[in-house]
């Protein structure tokens, strides 16, 4: 679930797009530093003991190339680096990719399938909304922290670790990915 429909670009906006994309790539990389990243991922892993979903956390700096000549939207990248990353692949295909594009502040959550028939899209809009908040204010980590947080506890709801059962391998890295 994104964050907005964006109209069809003009020429200019096309143009626009493109040199905000290239603009903000440096910017965008140090939004998030190695120990911020590395306590998101952390995040995840204390998450998923509580539960039987897999969480993925990726941001992207700049749209590649290809994307922008042919004016695609966030939620197209987002659906391709969910299936990159294999976030489809789990056990009880309860993977969740938490994706933002940090230039043009698109924030989209894509659910897999055993997930999505229990989250409804409005209770993924009001994530977002949350975690756009947050980085109004500069403040990626605390919005990605608020979404780490507010997937798990959906996967609690709906996919929880009991205590009998046995400790699940981990399907997918827990480390936020930036692009």
């Amino acid at each position: 679930m994104g964050n907005g429909q964006q109209q069809p670009l003009t020429l200019w906006g096309a143009i626009w797009r493109l040199l905000r994309h290239r603009w903000a790539e440096a910017p965008a990389r140090r939004a998030l530093p190695p120990a911020a990243l590395q306590r998101l991922g952390t995040r995840v892993t204390t998450s998923e003991q509580q539960h039987t979903g897999q969480i993925r956390v990726v941001t992207e700096a700049s749209l590649p190339w290809s994307y922008l000549r042919r004016h695609a939207r966030a939620r197209e990248r987002a659906i391709m680096v969910f299936s990159k990353f294999r976030v489809w692949d789990t056990e009880h295909n309860n993977g969740v990719l938490i994706y933002l594009l940090m230039p043009e502040h698109a924030i989209e959550i894509v659910a897999d399938r055993g997930l999505a028939q229990h989250v409804s899209a409005q209770e993924w809009q009001a994530v977002v909304q949350q975690m756009s908040l947050s980085f109004q204010q500069q403040q990626y980590e605390e919005g990605l922290a608020q979404a780490i947080e507010a997937v798990s506890s959906r996967l609690v709801q709906h996919f929880p670790r009991s205590g009998d059962m046995p400790p699940q391998a981990n399907e997918l890295p827990d480390a936020p990915v930036g692009l």
